[in-house]
């Protein structure tokens, strides 16, 4: 299984030609064997997205969030204690969104590969990530 950041599953379903060859190769090889998740904090920046109209959609933000999670078929990962913990470890260098924190702590805890075009979270010699 691998987790997707926010901008991924959004280009995923919306734009997928944004997607690097190699990060939309991972996405289709994992969707026929293990399966792609989020985290649940990417519900909330999608919901973000939708009412700051960087994300637009024809029906409600609600509905769309709904139809991007089923035309993706992601799984939804729920934040836990240790994720919350490990989330607050990340060196200066990462970036302090707290958003950002815990995808890649979902990451590091659950043992996926993150798929990010974020290059300072791709820095994270701990996080193992597909751009």
């Amino acid at each position: 299984m691998i987790l997707l950041d926010t901008h991924v599953l959004a280009w995923l379903v919306a734009e997928p030609e944004r997607l690097s060859k190699h990060a939309a190769s991972a996405i289709r090889r994992a969707r026929v064997s293990d399966g792609v998740a989020i985290s649940d904090i990417t519900v909330w920046e999608l919901a973000l997205l939708f009412s700051r109209g960087i994300l637009r959609a024809k029906s409600t933000g609600e509905k769309a969030i709904e139809n991007m999670l089923t035309r993706s078929g992601v799984v939804i990962m729920p934040i836990t204690a240790e994720i919350a913990a490990i989330a607050v470890q990340f060196s200066d260098d990462y970036p302090k969104d707290p958003a950002d924190r815990l995808i890649g702590a979902t990451a590091m805890a659950e043992g996926m590969a993150l798929v990010t075009r974020d290059e300072r979270i791709r820095k994270d010699y701990r996080l193992k990530t597909i751009w």
